[in-house]
């Protein structure tokens, strides 16, 4: 499991089969120290998430198995849930996308 900053929306107007109605969101992937890695990724979303959230995402075969539709769909990422607080070493990160701001 990752955690990375919903960046933006993708449009898609041709889908593979089965992904009828699953959301495609940017996502910038963060290391553990909450920064950006600099990679931009295109994931499934199976929540309602938006531009700014803090998630976490999952890569792989799991990130297919994650989807609400049970068949297979070919998906590397998807987001699987929101982070509200990230410890590392010690101590609570500072996640907010503004600077100075409250996590």
């Amino acid at each position: 499991m990752y955690i990375g900053r919903v960046t933006g929306r993708l449009v898609a107007t041709v889908r593979y089969e089965g992904l009828e109605g699953v959301k495609l969101q940017l996502l910038e992937t963060l290391d553990e120290d909450g920064e950006s890695t600099g990679e931009q990724l295109v994931a499934a979303c199976a929540l309602d998430v938006g531009p700014g959230d803090l998630v976490h995402f999952i890569d792989g075969r799991e990130a297919a198995l994650a989807l609400p539709d049970e068949t297979f769909v070919p998906v590397d990422v998807a987001i699987t849930g929101f982070v509200e607080q990230v410890t590392s070493g010690g101590r609570e990160l500072d996640l907010d996308p503004t600077p100075g701001g409250p996590a």
